[in-house]
């Protein structure tokens, strides 16, 4: 059973077609990231995922069952910020629980533990603008991992980030998914950046240009882990898997350049 999969998914918004008949299945525990030009409809896919948009055609399915309306075992890590700026960090992680039923002071106490596992020891009483990029970051990290979905959802998290920083969390990331406790998540992660999406994946999946946007092509990364995605970045096997996908992913690129151009 796949953790997730689409079946023909199309998305239309009045007479433009967004997406085309999409398939994709994703395994149980799997790391998926999703390139593709700007604008083709990366983020609409995981939009379909986690039941904030209903396909035009298709069906989405999320461990077996058909998804209709919110997908409630999904957890969706914003490109944005998405921290309420009256709430610490600590009420913040918690709001998840609290707003489920959990009482104010079992919450805070697993707030602080996942505080505390996302590298944010002793950080609970900052409020987000006392907070750096990164910081925040981990927090909008814990504030979904709280919740233990069984699929994680990520838009584009990392990218306003400085480059050090954002290979911190990448790393973060990593560490956090490979060594998770039980079974590990299943990921759909969308990115802009070609190397980060190979140092962290386990497959590759390449969009087409839009309108009526479709998966072309479908990379295995065969790198070892645990991984560094900044040491790894230097090996001649990354460095390989960087040309082949990079050979596919440019014309896309150059078709949607081409067309804003001529637009």
């Amino acid at each position: 059973m796949s953790a997730l999969a689409f079946n023909q998914a199309v998305v239309r918004f009045g007479s433009a077609t967004i997406l085309g008949g999409t398939s994709l299945e994703i395994a149980p525990g799997e790391f998926v990231s999703v390139v593709g030009p700007t604008g083709c409809g990366k983020s609409t896919l995981l939009n379909l995922a986690a039941g904030l948009l209903a396909p035009s055609a298709g069906s989405v399915d999320c461990l077996g069952t058909k998804v209709s309306g919110i997908n409630r075992r999904a957890g969706y890590l914003f490109q944005g910020e998405s921290l309420m700026p009256w709430r610490n960090a600590r009420d913040n992680v918690a709001a998840g629980l609290q707003f489920a039923g959990m009482s104010k002071a079992q919450s805070r106490a697993q707030a602080e533990a996942w505080l505390d596992r996302v590298g944010l020891h002793g950080a609970g009483d900052k409020y987000p603008h006392q907070m750096s990029g990164g910081m925040r970051k981990r927090a909008q990290l814990a504030q979904m991992l709280i919740l233990d979905p069984d699929i994680l959802l990520m838009d584009e998290p990392f990218s306003a980030l400085d480059v050090q920083t954002r290979l911190m969390m990448e790393n973060e990331l990593l560490s956090l998914w490979q060594n998770s406790e039980g079974a590990r998540k299943t990921v759909l992660f969308i990115t802009h950046d070609l190397e980060e999406a190979i140092g962290l994946s386990d497959r590759v999946v390449v969009l087409s240009a839009g309108p009526s946007t479709t998966p072309i092509a479908d990379f295995r990364i065969d790198l070892p882990r645990p991984r560094d995605v900044a040491e790894i970045r230097h090996t001649h096997a990354f460095q390989d898997m960087h040309a082949k996908i990079w050979d596919v992913l440019r014309d896309q690129v150059l078709k949607t350049y081409r067309r804003s151009v001529a637009a």
